[in-house]
């Protein structure tokens, strides 16, 4: 009697293997590529939303909040309402420069040893400057890419 074999051979197998594996390989950089540019895209939102925070204040008060992390109350003395100085992914810092009252800019730097770091520093400035200083997380390029 003749019984027929059912299965893989190793051979099969060996190939299945290496196909993943070389799936494998193009998927993981790819989908790290794709979370520093999602996290990028989210802090320049809330970038955004918090220029408009800003602008809000001064149409109360006549002065920008120099406060990031105080409650928002709508004027220049209360803050932006953040409860921590990072966005929201905790992937970069939040922080203010500029002339308190009259002028601001708010950066979305990196932070040091996560995914993000080298990525480059992000800002926003009263006058509806946006850069994005590519590969440089000290935000100080001599030419920056707007966004």
């Amino acid at each position: 009697m003749n019984k027929r074999q059912r299965g893989f051979t190793l051979i099969e197998l060996m190939i299945v293997v290496v196909i993943i594996g070389i799936l494998a390989a193009i998927a993981v950089p790819s989908y790290g590529s794709y979370r520093i540019k999602s996290s990028r895209a989210a802090a320049q939102t809330e970038l955004l939303q918090l220029a408009s925070v800003q602008e809000k204040i001064y149409l109360n008060s006549n002065a920008y909040s120099p406060n990031l992390t105080t409650a928002y109350d709508g004027n220049a003395a209360g803050g932006l309402g953040k409860t921590t100085g990072k966005t929201e992914d905790e992937r970069y810092t939040l922080a203010f420069s500029g002339t308190p009252d009259q002028t601001f800019e708010i950066r979305a730097v990196p932070v040091a040893g996560s995914a993000q770091a080298g990525d480059g520093c992000l800002l926003i400035k009263d006058n509806g400057i946006r850069q994005w200083h590519e590969s440089n997380d000290a935000c100080n390029s001599a030419s920056p890419k707007t966004w």
